[in-house]
């Protein structure tokens, strides 16, 4: 009903411009004087555009005999919040390039306006660090939400937890003056990381030698190799004490016979999932419901992406990825909600490009001191969260982004560390793959076309001036400004978040109108294409 309503009054939201070649994105034709926010010639936001529609159909209905008034909805994009006009749905935050780009900073600032923040994939590989003030906090399993504390935190069932090392992270949140009694939610599936997967994780990467695949060693892939060799023990097992100890020692037996040396205190471990389990039962539940039903009760969820897409097991420039699944599809799988219950999805994407371990990295700078790469490394202080280690870094890739954007469907961009061009007399974004000569429409499976690509690179002019304290896009450099736009148009969607420095609040925010989620009406259909 909503889309013969909007048609029948003519409404049309302007979201795209001029086609952009490749990866088949439509793109945002975006100009300093032609944004692409929501046209409407009624109400003077899209919210309350969307507001109105929705009371209209409502009262359409209600006349009618089958109206909603007063009726709880079950869910999906067509609910509203009442508050803001906004369409009801979970948000999600997902990292767009190699990992590390930023979105912990993100959580943490849109969290505050959130009841439920969870972490639906990966494990204690992943790492985000949130600047407040002086105090830096790390996170590796809890969401950086924790640091609302009103907000809930849920660990889906599609995260693999050490709980060792879970709880050492939340004990040190406690002594860092963060209560988070009563706001831990674990979920009962989620499957368990042992010492000795980490162990084993370490002897394989060993054991390649040349060849290793750079991983963190925190046991992640041996745990999601239990997982599916079916094996493996889960959170809820913990309840069932003889059940936990009988296959616990199953899955240590397994493990030895598989790797010759590997040494495991049985009983020793057993003692001490023994002696923590009463605290552990106190968090966990099943989050498939209590998710579902936050949803239902109109609470406001935030996902929290772990790693990024060209790390996914699937998506990923393989073998050298992580081992589950940082992209869109974990939201659903690895906490147990609908497609239609999505609504704004925001990759997150430094302004230049970062990875850690191995494999291929089309747009590599050499970090040699006095080179671009050094500066970019040294001034963005490109050390690992988890483990420490120097991340590569090279110039923006657009290819690659492109590609992260066909999966996940982002509707708007964060785009992080802009301030680290400063002082840099030119900037170059890498446009397009070459390959013998011809380019390439589509990221390449292959490693061996990967390691042959010719990347076709587009200058820019570059920025003296201090942008730390800057709060609005047209305060930045007219240069800086020429870069965001540059690619938002080569991405064809619009940047909405640009970090401008490491502490929580060094961020400018262009407002809801930069956000592709909000101008679709309640069926996706209703969106309507149109140029500038």
């Amino acid at each position: 009903m909503l889309r013969g309503f909007a048609a029948k009054h003519g409404k049309t939201f302007l979201a795209a411009g001029s086609a952009v070649g490749g990866f088949g994105l439509g793109s945002l034709s975006l100009s300093e004087n032609k944004e692409s926010k929501c046209e409407n010639d009624g109400p003077a936001t899209v919210m309350g555009l969307l507001k109105d529609i929705a009371s209209k159909v409502n009262n359409l209905e209600v006349a009618i005999g089958s109206g909603s008034a007063g009726r709880r909805s079950s869910g999906g994009p067509q609910n509203f919040d009442n508050s803001s006009g906004k369409a009801h749905g979970i948000d999600v935050v997902l990292g767009s390039q190699w990992g590390d780009e930023g979105k912990g900073k993100l959580v943490d600032k849109l969290s505050q306006e959130y009841d439920v923040c969870a972490r639906v994939a990966g494990g204690s590989n992943a790492g985000h660090t949130i600047v407040v003030g002086d105090t830096k906090y790390k996170f590796h399993l809890l969401p950086s939400g924790i640091l609302n504390e009103k907000a809930t935190c849920v660990i889906g069932n599609g995260v693999v937890i050490h709980l060792p090392s879970f709880l050492n992270e939340l004990d040190s949140l406690s002594s860092s003056g963060i209560n988070s009694s009563g706001r831990i939610k674990i979920s009962d599936r989620a499957h368990l990381v042992f010492d000795f997967h980490q162990e084993v994780d370490g002897h394989i990467e060993t054991r390649l030698g040349r060849n290793k695949i750079g991983t963190t060693r925190k046991g992640i892939g041996p745990s999601y190799a239990s997982k599916i060799q079916r094996n493996g023990l889960r959170v809820g097992d913990l309840q069932r004490w003889e059940y936990f100890e009988s296959r616990f020692r199953a899955l240590a037996e397994h493990h030895i016979n598989a790797f010759p040396g590997l040494e495991i205190d049985v009983e020793a471990q057993l003692r001490f999932y023994k002696d923590i389990a009463p605290r552990v039962r106190g968090m966990t539940v099943d989050t498939i419901q209590y998710t579902n039903d936050a949803f239902s009760d109109g609470k406001k969820i935030l996902i929290e992406g772990a790693n990024a897409a060209m790390l996914d097991i699937d998506f990923g420039t393989y073998p050298f990825v992580t081992s589950s699944n940082p992209t869109i599809g974990s939201v659903l799988t690895g906490l147990g909600v609908s497609p239609t219950k999505i609504r704004g999805i925001y990759g997150t994407t430094k302004a230049y490009c970062t990875r850690v371990g191995e494999g291929p990295f089309p747009t590599e700078l050499e970090v040699h001191q006095g080179t671009i790469g050094h500066h970019l490394s040294s001034v963005g202080a490109e050390y690992g969260t988890t483990t420490g280690r120097s991340r590569r870094v090279g110039w923006l890739d657009i290819p690659q982004m492109k590609f992260s954007t066909l999966i996940n469907g982002f509707t708007s961009i964060n785009l992080t560390k802009l301030d680290v061009f400063t002082g840099l007399p030119e900037l170059k974004i890498g446009k397009a793959y070459k390959h013998n000569g011809k380019y390439l429409k589509t990221m390449p499976a292959c490693l061996k076309t990967m390691a042959e690509i010719e990347v076709e690179y587009e200058v820019m002019p570059g920025w003296s001036e201090d942008i730390s304290n800057v709060k609005t896009f047209d305060e930045l450099p007219v240069n800086a400004q020429r870069y965001v736009l540059r690619v938002q148009e080569l991405l064809g969607v619009p940047i909405r978040w640009i970090g401008v420095g490491p502490n929580r609040l060094d961020m400018i925010d262009r407002g809801e109108g930069w956000d592709l989620s909000t101008c679709k009406s309640a069926d996706d259909n209703d969106l309507t294409y149109s140029s500038y």
